[in-house]
């Protein structure tokens, strides 16, 4: 990965709300893309004001399904974020990795908390 890509967040979302699964989509697309094509991705997080775990669940979260760990650790940087918002992103894609290791085990859990209207 010799080429960085910076991706800047405001940009792709087209404000600086980043907070519907739909906004994720769009920057989660556009970092697969990159990644595909063997580039390093910088996110940069400038002059986001509202962030939220459903954007960050599905923008970065759901690479965790499509690339391994340490590609993603080689490949992935974020810069200009706030602590607070630093937090919650390491909260996303602690969760994601654990879902994608064992995504039955979660379904599972989920049935048996909310009861499975299968059986």
């Amino acid at each position: 990965m010799n080429i960085t890509e910076k991706i800047d967040i405001v940009s792709i979302v087209g404000n600086d709300i980043c907070v519907s699964a739909e906004d994720g989509v769009k920057v989660h697309d556009v970092i697969s893309k990159a990644l595909l094509e063997g580039k390093a991705v910088e996110i940069s997080f400038s002059g986001v004001e509202d962030l939220t775990s459903l954007f960050l669940n599905v923008a970065i979260g759901q690479l965790y399904n499509e690339f391994k760990d340490d590609e993603l650790k080689k490949g992935l940087s974020v810069v200009d974020i706030s602590s607070q918002d630093l937090d919650t992103l390491k909260r996303s894609v602690e969760r994601a990795k654990e879902y994608f290791k064992d995504p039955e085990r979660f379904h599972s859990a989920t049935d048996e908390i909310l009861g499975d209207d299968n059986e």
